[in-house]
């Protein structure tokens, strides 16, 4: 009598050691058992209490502080100690997401269209005075770069950034800088190498900047959700010419 397996059990992965010590460790960060500023036992008693190799255990280290979690010094008075994840890290995974999976220009334009009229809102109520004197001296820089193409774009794209910072949510603060990232990789210079869309450009930041500084959160929300449209609808036309959207 033939016995038949099932193929699948033949398709089982087993995780590798140092995901396993990184996984244990990163569940002990996260409950704050290890919290921001603490270090992690030494290397040395790790080997001798996971039982793996050194080069196991640094490799789990590394995967670590590639997630941003850890951060190591090498040396007599090194150590690997715990910190505090920021938006940094949110936007790092979230560019190798958007790039790796070559997202399509329309799903990267409704996020904005969905994110950054409520980072403005946000940024009119929660706004300083010294994060409002930032917002205006990017706003001058743009305005100095108007004769730029290529320098406005990145002027354009920080002041974007700036707003969203000015929200105090780190998660908006980290899908805005992704998002950048893919926007100045992704913009066709003739988007803006016109200085009737750069103008229209500038007025509308002029504009919400006002609401931002009146702390008129609805009016910052509306003006950028128009804004953004306006150029969203923009973009849509020079990539699909024969599609006429009204909104």
């Amino acid at each position: 009598m033939r016995i038949s397996l099932d193929t699948r059990l033949w398709n089982l992965q087993i995780p590798k050691a140092s995901d396993v010590l990184a996984s244990r460790l990163r569940d002990r960060i996260l409950s704050g058992e290890f919290g921001p500023g603490m270090s992690l036992p030494a290397e040395r008693d790790l080997v001798s209490q996971s039982g793996l190799g050194r080069a196991t255990v640094r490799e789990s280290l590394r995967i670590l502080e590639i997630e941003g979690l850890v951060k190591t010094r090498r040396g007599r008075h090194g150590g690997t100690q715990v910190q505090q994840p920021n938006s940094t890290l949110v936007a790092r995974s979230l560019e190798i997401f958007i790039l790796g999976s070559r997202l399509r220009l329309d799903s990267l334009l409704e996020v904005r269209e969905t994110i950054e009229p409520a980072s403005a809102a946000l940024a009119a109520s929660r706004r300083t005075d010294a994060e409002l004197a930032e917002l205006e001296r990017l706003t001058a820089g743009l305005e100095q770069a108007f004769d730029y193409v290529e320098a406005f774009l990145v002027a354009n794209v920080n002041w974007h950034v700036a707003i969203a910072r000015m929200s105090h949510n780190p998660l908006l603060e980290g899908f805005m800088e992704a998002l950048a990232s893919a926007i100045l990789a992704g913009t066709d210079i003739a988007d803006f190498n016109s200085d009737e869309i750069r103008r229209d450009a500038l007025g509308a930041h002029r504009r919400i900047q006002q609401a931002i500084r009146d702390q008129d959160s609805e009016a910052a929300r509306r003006r950028m959700a128009r804004h953004i449209q306006a150029y969203d609808a923009a973009v849509m036309r020079r990539a699909h010419p024969a599609v006429v959207e009204v909104r």
